[in-house]
């Protein structure tokens, strides 16, 4: 791994796996493709650790002509694809962006990376690999007596976005199978942290909680996920892309499924101790209940032991000590907040989503 092409690494996992990548392997060079769209800002990549081994290039992933260019003209190894739409409410209103983007354009890079390092034969085998970032997602919803979901989990998606990223899941697998690129995939949970567009539950909660508006909450309440900070997830992809065996799906959580209403809960009661004298505290009477939306999975669970045992890969943030550097990092980075919130689709979102409530 000498240069890395990172899609989507303007968006909150990929800029946060750039700096991660650029702290930790000091021989690295990283190619940033982000379309910037509404979830894509270059307020990401701001302060970066060794900037000179970073570059930013903005395009789409679904044109080929750009994708061979970039590999030829950086002698691209690896590839690290993030780029995706990812919000399952966006989801339910804009499914072909998601085909578009999540289908067509994991095929793209597939193809590119497949002429370059195969067909033109620029690389061993042995010293390549495409890497692509999943969704815990595409397993479906568990009952409440079902196993937590694992690599041998049988697909059974439920949304727009979920369909879409179990499509590229499986063109990605093909592309090992039948033209032996050495691919690896990675199926995460739900991600929290710094940098994460505030549409996502904890920095809307965040948001609202500051600022004294209702904190929606989806039906009861008591939907599960698994939640993954951010740092962690990005040295579970490093250490998939470094030794995790080719064409081998990876499974990756934080460990910990508190429903939402706790995870509400958890950051009102961190607001209500970091602001003690804040107008609207205690900040738990601004919950709101509201009409669940439609196809909403009801619980996510995630085993790690695979890439535990073969990777020794494991959470180092437990959800009490990542949510609260994550409040502490909205706090603290107020203008990053308010150059998101001046974006107009940004804006066009939360109108349409939130202001009827």
């Amino acid at each position: 791994m000498q240069n890395l092409l990172v899609t989507g690494g303007a968006g909150f996992i990929g800029s946060n796996f750039v700096r991660y990548m650029l702290a930790h392997e000091p021989e690295i060079f990283i190619v940033n493709l982000d379309v910037l769209t509404y979830a894509g800002t270059t307020e990401n990549l701001k302060d970066l650790p060794d900037p000179a081994r970073h570059v930013f290039v903005e395009g789409n992933i679904t044109d080929r002509a750009l994708i061979d260019t970039l590999l030829h003209k950086y002698q691209i190894d690896t590839i690290a694809h993030f780029a995706a739409e990812t919000h399952v409410d966006r989801s339910l209103h804009f499914p072909e962006l998601f085909l578009e983007t999540n289908v067509v354009g994991t095929h793209t890079l597939l193809a590119a990376a497949r002429q370059y390092w195969i067909i033109e034969g620029a690389f061993p085998l042995d010293q390549v690999r495409f890497h692509h970032v999943s969704t815990d997602e595409v397993f479906g919803s568990l009952a409440p007596t079902d196993p937590a979901f694992n690599e041998n989990t049988p697909y059974d998606p439920r949304s727009p976005y979920s369909a879409s990223k179990a499509a590229s899941d499986h063109f990605v697998r093909a592309y090992f199978h039948t033209y032996k690129l050495p691919i690896s995939i990675t199926n995460c949970s739900n991600n929290y942290g710094p940098y994460q567009f505030p549409e996502k539950l904890i920095p809307v909660m965040i948001a609202n909680a500051v600022e004294g508006k209702p904190l929606p909450v989806y039906g009861d309440g008591m939907q599960i996920r698994d939640w993954l900070y951010v740092d962690d997830h990005s040295e579970a992809i490093r250490r998939v892309i470094r030794g995790g065996t080719p064409g081998e799906t990876y499974t990756v959580g934080g460990d910990n499924q508190p429903p939402n209403i706790e995870v509400i809960q958890t950051l009102c009661h961190i607001l209500d101790e970091l602001r003690p004298h804040a107008p609207h505290a205690p900040h738990e009477g601004l919950i709101t209940y509201v009409k669940d939306r439609p196809g909403h999975d009801r619980r996510y669970d995630i085993d790690i032991s695979k890439i535990k045992t073969e990777l020794g890969w494991h959470p180092t943030e437990s959800l009490a000590t990542g949510l609260l550097k994550t409040v502490q990092w909205y706090l603290n980075n107020t203008e990053w907040i308010d150059a998101i919130r001046a974006n107009p689709e940004y804006r066009a979102w939360m109108e349409r989503n939130y202001a009827k409530r």
